[in-house]
């Protein structure tokens, strides 16, 4: 039986999950953090990795060209992939929040503009709120987006607070906490349950 294949997201949860899978005893190189290499066998962990851009993750593991991955909340509630979430692995906390200038300028009437890479989490964030507004989609740099005046608020990943207070912004409403998820495709854990499991139990089965 083949390895099982695992997809890990390249950032900030990487170090943490690879702390933890050789916490448990998986046998992982050390070099692995610093690879360019998108695709490595570790035979000796029975592991075969990805390595992938976080939203990226649960679309390999919904269409089965990984059996497992490790990946963010605010991922998962962002892309609603059909996937099993298995496990908080209780790894990179951080929340979910709205920030912008402490004093924002007056809209003037107009809809107010939330800029976010979570577009669909804010949309719906604000929808059951009751209140409208136009979301515009970023990929990076988001704290610029009130600074400049493309928007009034954002919807970002907050962990420290550092960024935006160096920033001038302030965190204004939490929306959920985030840990990092262990999820597995569907037809995978049906046919390999016991490998499944033992990753499970390894890797805190007391946290289920």
């Amino acid at each position: 039986m083949r390895e099982l294949r695992l997809a890990l997201p390249k950032g900030r949860i990487l170090d943490d999950a690879l702390l933890l899978l050789k916490e448990q005893g998986y046998p992982l190189p050390e070099e692995i953090a610093d690879t360019r290499k998108l695709l490595l066998a570790v035979p000796e962990a029975g592991l075969e990795l990805i390595l992938a851009k976080p939203m990226d993750v649960p679309t390999y593991v919904e269409y089965g060209v990984a059996d497992v991955g490790i990946v963010g909340k605010d991922v998962l509630m962002e892309v609603e992939r059909d996937v099993y979430e298995l496990l908080d692995l209780g790894i990179s906390p951080c929340r979910l929040s709205v920030a912008g200038l402490p004093e924002p300028a007056p809209s003037a009437g107009l809809m107010r503009r939330v800029a976010t890479k979570y577009p669909n989490v804010a949309e719906r964030y604000f929808r059951d709120k009751g209140e409208q507004v136009e979301i515009i989609h970023l990929n990076g740099s988001i704290e610029l987006a009130p600074i400049l005046g493309l928007a009034d608020r954002i919807v970002d990943i907050v962990s420290t607070g550092r960024t935006l207070k160096e920033n001038g912004l302030v965190e204004l409403e939490p929306i959920a906490p985030i840990t990092s998820r262990l999820i597995a495709n569907r037809s995978s854990y049906r046919l390999r349950g016991k490998i499944f499991q033992e990753l499970i139990d390894r890797l805190g089965g007391e946290r289920r």
